[in-house]
C-alpha cells in the first residue's frame, strides 16, 4: 500500500492530530527499498507489515436488523487474519433476526476457516459478568446492556481484550461495497504502522459518499459530518488561539484504535460515541484539564485521518436518522468543560437552524461510561470463561 506521509500535524497538548492522508495505491507491489527522496512525501507499507498488524486486530461489526446480504458482504471484506467480532442488537422475538445473522456468520466461517465471534447485546450472561466485575456503566434498569450503538461497541472492545488483541477497529454493517471494508482495515493497519506512540487512533475519511437519485452523485461530505467537524474545530481553536480545520472525521463510524488507548477513554452513549472519543482525548491530554493518564500523556496520543480510494455507499436512513446522529454528537461537544461560549453558540445555532431544538432548549448531555481500565478485568474474564466458546462462529465443529 502506498499512502501520503503526514504533511501537517497540529498539536494540542500531548495530542498529535495529523491532517488527512490520501491512499495513493492500494497495492504497491513486492517489497523493495524506496529512493531517499520518495520517503519524504510517500509511505510505502509492505504487505508483510500490513498483515502483521491485521493479525493483532479485532474488527467489530455492530449490527441491528440489517439486510443479511449486506452483512455477509461486509464480513467478506474483512482481511482473513483479523478476528471478526459481531455485536448484534437485532430482534429475537417473532422472526429471530439474531439467529439468522449467527447462521450466516457460521456458514461463512465454515467455508473460509476463519476466526469470528458473535453475541447479542442483551445477552444476560454478558450483563451478569459485567455486574460481577463491578462495571455497571453499560447496564440499564433491567440490568442488561443498554440499546445504544456505543454500549455494543464497548462490550465488543471487552471481547477483543479477552482475545488478547492489541488493536480494535469498527466497521458499520450497512456498507454495500466489500472492497471498501477491505480498504478500511488496510488503512487502520497503515496508520498503526506509522504511529510513534502506542496510544493511537485511525479515523477514516470517505473519498466520496454517493447519493442515488436520477443518476449517481458523488458527494464529498454529509451534512452531519460538515456540522460536527466545524464545531469540533471551533472547540480546538478556542483553546489554541489559532483557527483550524484540522478535524475532518468528527463522525467517523469507521475508525480504529490501540487497545491501550481504548481502555483509558470514557465513552458516550448512542451516536455521541465517535465525537466523544475525540472530545475525551482533548479533555484528557490537551493540557487544559488535568492529564487523565500519565503514561499516555508522556508517550502522546496520535490521531491519523486517512482518505480512502473507495467511495462509501450505505443504506439511506432518512432525516430522522440524521437528527438522531447530530443531536447527541453536538451534545458531546457542547457539554465538554473545554467548550467556550462561542462554540456553544455555534452548536445552538446549528441545531435551531436544523429544527432539532427550540429557541430556549439546550442539547441533552450524553451519558458517559467510565474508562474500561476502571473495571476488574480479571473478574470479568473469569466470569466469562464458560460462555466464550458459545460465541465462536465455529463452535459446533469443535
Amino acid at each position: 500500500m502506498r499512502i501520503e506521509s503526514p504533511r501537517y500535524t497540529e498539536r494540542f497538548g500531548s495530542v498529535r492530530i495529523n491532517d488527512v492522508q490520501q491512499v495513493l495505491e492500494l497495492d504497491s507491489g513486492r517489497a523493495k527499498e524506496l529512493l531517499p527522496h520518495e520517503n519524504i512525501a510517500v509511505q510505502k507499507i509492505d504487505e508483510d507489515i500490513l498483515k502483521s498488524f491485521e493479525e493483532k486486530m479485532a474488527i467489530v461489526i455492530p449490527i441491528k436488523d440489517e439486510k443479511l446480504k449486506l452483512f455477509e458482504g461486509v464480513v467478506s471484506g474483512v482481511p482473513h487474519d483479523c478476528l471478526i467480532i459481531v455485536v448484534s442488537n437485532s430482534q429475537k422475538k417473532g422472526i429471530d433476526r439474531f439467529r439468522m445473522e449467527r447462521d450466516t456468520l457460521n456458514q461463512y466461517c465454515h467455508f473460509t476457516r476463519r476466526e469470528a465471534m458473535i453475541f447479542h447485546q442483551k445477552d444476560p450472561a454478558l450483563a451478569q459478568s459485567l455486574l460481577e466485575s463491578g462495571y455497571t456503566d453499560l447496564l440499564g434498569e433491567d440490568e442488561l446492556i443498554g440499546d445504544g450503538k456505543a454500549e455494543g461497541m464497548v462490550a465488543a472492545m471487552l471481547m477483543a481484550m479477552l482475545a488478547k488483541k492489541e488493536y480494535v477497529g469498527f466497521v458499520d454493517a450497512d456498507n454495500y461495497f466489500p472492497g471498501a471494508v477491505w480498504e478500511y482495515v488496510r488503512c487502520f493497519a497503515s496508520g498503526f504502522s506509522m504511529a510513534k506512540s502506542s496510544y493511537a487512533m485511525v479515523r477514516i475519511l470517505w473519498r466520496y459518499k454517493p447519493k442515488i437519485s436520477v443518476g449517481m452523485y458523488f458527494r464529498k461530505w454529509g451534512r452531519v459530518s460538515e456540522i460536527t467537524n466545524r464545531c469540533m474545530n471551533s472547540l480546538i481553536s478556542s483553546k489554541t488561539g489559532f483557527e483550524t480545520e484540522i478535524i475532518k472525521t468528527g463522525n467517523a463510524g469507521e475508525h480504529a484504535m490501540s487497545l491501550k488507548l481504548a481502555e483509558i477513554l470514557p465513552y458516550a452513549s448512542s451516536y455521541a460515541v465517535e465525537p466523544q472519543e475525540l472530545v475525551s482525548i482533548f479533555e484528557g491530554f490537551g493540557g487544559v484539564l488535568p492529564m487523565a493518564h500519565p503514561n499516555a500523556a508522556k508517550d502522546g496520543v496520535e490521531i491519523f485521518q486517512i482518505e480512502t480510494r473507495n467511495p462509501h455507499l450505505h443504506e439511506e436512513k432518512g432525516g430522522q436518522h440524521l437528527e438522531g446522529m447530530l443531536l447527541p454528537g453536538l451534545g458531546a461537544i457542547y457539554h465538554s468543560p473545554l467548550c467556550e461560549v462561542e462554540t456553544k453558540q455555534m452548536i445552538l445555532g446549528e441545531l435551531r437552524q436544523q429544527g432539532i431544538i427550540k429557541p430556549r432548549e439546550r442539547p441533552p448531555k450524553p451519558h458517559v461510561s467510565a474508562p474500561l481500565r476502571k473495571m476488574n478485568l480479571k473478574k470479568f474474564s473469569k466470569a466469562m470463561e464458560e460462555y466464550m466458546e458459545s460465541y465462536s462462529a465455529l463452535r459446533e465443529e469443535r
